[in-house]
């Protein structure tokens, strides 16, 4: 199976989780609200800057742009991911204690998964829910700081978390748009909106320095990040994307013991060990049986492989990869693959 999508949905959990212990260095001066704000704004702002050179420079076109009937998926994925997700999260914070809240971030990746699973009736193996299964406990380990209650605060983080995972299968329905203006527009809106409810809370913008880390830090860990985990979802799916991100905790702890100069414990052994044998039973899996390819009409970066073999009009791009409106043709045969652009196809009793 292609292994592409397994690199991009680790390099996105990797820049996201090294985003945290370096945005911990800035909190004790920076209202968390604030520093949401400037985290996604500065994502979008890079990005914007990485958008307007291509045009700038006449760069080929090899990603679908977005198009006029996207943005209700957009809007929707701003609002679930950019504004209520925050928004819970911080009403969740101030009425919870810290051992909750990091608990039960981590749910995230679970609601994502059962999500894809449930409602958008994507394949989930057993090999994959126990591999995730043991990715998630590996994240439960290293947040357990005692014991946790259910109270309204951890509601609150729970429905943050759920949030987070419709954002995530909804973003899906725009993979095989441009992920840079995607992730552009998301880090736009949604840090403008947070900047201006941090403001009107009485928050004050902080020293340049901070607002130049800050930047650097959405950019990479929120921006870039956020690209590449759309691209992932292109070639995996929502669920085994949703589960590779699971590592971002790892990451972060491992980061934290370097930069932090916090201690190596049994439990960072314990959860990488977790960790490590969920991402092995990822890697080893194969998924391979006869299926059916329904005729289908979509515009997405391409190259001409077995699913695309389709007639070229004078106006289409010439070289590859390339981007066009093309038609598949009806389609049937076998070869191991992931639930990616071209096969999200029911499971009848062929099982791999």
């Amino acid at each position: 199976m292609n292994r592409i999508g397994i690199v991009l949905a680790l390099l996105s959990a990797i820049l996201f989780g090294a985003s945290t212990p370096f945005a911990k260095l800035m909190l004790g001066s920076v209202d968390p609200w604030m520093m949401a704000g400037l985290l996604y704004l500065c994502a979008g702002l890079g990005l914007a800057v990485i958008h307007g050179s291509r045009t700038v420079l006449q760069l080929p076109a090899v990603e679908a742009p977005l198009r006029r009937a996207d943005m209700p998926w957009l809007a929707l994925v701003i609002l679930a991911g950019g504004l209520l997700g925050p928004l819970l999260l911080m009403f969740g914070l101030t009425r919870t204690d810290a051992a909750t809240a990091s608990l039960l971030l981590n749910l995230e990746g679970l609601a994502t998964m059962g999500i894809a699973w449930l409602v958008f009736s994507e394949n989930v193996d057993r090999r994959l829910l126990l591999g995730a299964f043991a990715i998630l406990m590996g994240a439960v380990v290293l947040s357990w700081q005692g014991q946790a209650s259910l109270q309204w605060g951890a509601i609150l983080i729970a429905g943050a978390c759920v949030c987070w995972g419709i954002d995530n299968n909804l973003t899906r329905k725009l993979s095989s748009a441009d992920p840079v203006q995607i992730a552009m527009f998301k880090g736009l809106v949604a840090g403008t909106i947070n900047l201006i409810i941090a403001t009107l809370n009485g928050s004050a913008l902080p020293p340049a320095g901070i607002v130049v880390a800050a930047g650097v830090i959405g950019l990479l860990g929120y921006g870039v990040s956020l690209a590449l985990f759309i691209l992932a979802l292109r070639h995996l799916g929502t669920a085994r994307t949703g589960a590779y991100f699971s590592l971002a905790p790892f990451v972060g702890a491992v980061l934290a013991v370097l930069i932090l100069g916090e201690p190596i414990s049994v439990t960072l052994l314990i959860a990488g060990g977790l960790m490590g044998f969920g991402l092995w039973l990822h890697l080893s899996e194969r998924h391979d049986h006869d299926h059916v390819h329904e005729a289908m009409e979509h515009e997405h970066r391409h190259s001409h492989d077995e699913h695309h073999q389709h007639e070229h009009g004078p106006g289409d791009p010439a070289g590859e990869p390339h981007s066009h409106w093309h038609r598949h043709a009806p389609l049937v045969h076998r070869h191991p693959h992931y639930p990616d652009l071209h096969h999200r196809h029911d499971h009848g009793h062929a099982r791999s």
